[in-house]
């Protein structure tokens, strides 16, 4: 099994944690050590980037500029995120933080994690408003505990929308800074469907570049699905698997 798909599998999806090690003794040793650093939610101003306009360019880095260059962009403020600038594409392009991670991520609380994502307009419609109930709530001060309570609860009370068809993302940037193990990074698109089993995609069997990821569940019925792409979104070659 090669580095890049240890990092998405440990991570479980996106966007967002990655270990690696020789031994499942050393990935379970770092992912304890990730847990210790990270026990809960540092001050706000280490999650919020200072210049507005480089938060601006490494959210429109996450996709190719044909798409970035006019899509709606969102920053993160003090309140949640801000629209720094309208869009014409319908494509949003956003930096997450670590607490869009799965609920047992060890880089959860970990203010270092910048992941420039754009959506296309079915997940901007359907995905998006999950980054904002997170965001919401941890800005609001709750436990990652409450995080992923809270928005289990509002997908069954219906205030978060359904899942729309089509559904992805873009998520290319050089700049992104995904774990605190290796080289922190790796270009990759994801697919949002149903919840279903890996098995429909054809997903973590041998040879297959295709993972499965849990970066919603069991807060919110949605499978990611990721494929690792082998450039970064200004054209120059990436790793692959």
């Amino acid at each position: 099994m090669t580095r890049n798909r240890l990092k998405l599998i440990a991570w479980r999806n996106l966007v967002l944690v990655a270990l690696f090690g020789g031994q499942i003794g050393m990935l379970c040793a770092k992912a304890q050590d990730a847990k210790t650093l990270y026990p809960s939610m540092a001050p706000v101003d280490q999650y919020l980037m200072a210049d507005r306009d480089a938060e601006v360019a490494l959210a429109r880095s996450a996709a190719p500029p044909a798409i970035s260059s006019e899509a709606k962009i969102l920053v993160l403020g003090r309140s949640g995120y801000e629209t720094a600038a309208e869009g014409k594409n319908g494509f949003v392009c956003v930096v997450e933080r670590g607490w869009m991670s799965p609920e047992d991520a060890p880089d959860f609380w970990n203010p270092k994690i910048r992941g420039p994502i754009c959506f296309n307009p079915p997940a901007a419609r359907s995905i998006l408003p999950i980054t904002y109930k997170r965001t919401e709530m941890v800005l609001a001060g709750r436990t990652r505990a409450e995080i992923i309570a809270g928005n289990k609860t509002a997908f069954e009370k219906g205030e978060l929308p359904v899942l729309e068809p089509g559904a992805m993302s873009y998520m290319m940037s050089k700049g992104a800074y995904l774990t605190d193990q290796g080289d922190h990074n790796l270009a990759h698109l994801m697919f949002y469907v149903p919840e279903m089993p890996g098995k429909v995609w054809g997903a973590d069997v041998p040879n297959s570049p295709v993972i499965l990821g849990n970066q919603f569940i069991p807060a919110e019925p949605v499978s990611v699905f990721i494929v690792p792409v082998g450039r970064w979104s200004d054209g120059t070659a990436a790793p692959v698997m």
